[in-house]
């Protein structure tokens, strides 16, 4: 059975930092694209973050680049998503997503394709 488990969500100030973690079992963790999203409450989701294979060149959103970085350890199966400088803006549930079909391109520009297996989401909130 697939799983990906996200951690390391909470209540964290504005200007603090968070790193959240996805764990990944049932796939062999090589070298196909995973992402990380959000979605707040009333909003669409949204697309944070997305690393290919190689963990070079990833993709960030707009409204979170320069302050989030992605990063994956093939050794122990896990993607992470550092998160800094945070704002009541970035309060969203998060959601990690893995690719094993390759069917997502990823760049530094875009972020383009389906997700074939997610995570059930945690929780961060920024807030003083």
């Amino acid at each position: 059975e697939v799983q990906l488990v996200e951690s390391g969500g909470g209540l964290v100030q504005p200007g603090g930092s968070l790193r959240l973690s996805c764990t990944v079992s049932g796939l062999n963790f090589i070298n196909y694209p995973m992402g990380w999203f959000r979605q707040a409450p009333g909003k669409e989701r949204e697309r944070v973050s997305c690393i290919p294979g190689s963990g070079e060149d990833a993709y960030y959103a707009a409204s979170v680049k320069g302050r989030f970085t992605v990063s994956r350890d093939k050794a122990k199966n896990t993607m992470y998503l550092q998160m800094s400088n945070l704002t009541p803006e970035d309060t969203a549930v998060y959601y990690c997503a893995a690719d094993p079909d390759y069917q997502v391109l990823v760049v530094d520009t875009m972020c383009s394709g389906n997700f074939g297996y997610w995570g059930q989401g945690t929780q961060v909130t920024v807030s003083s």
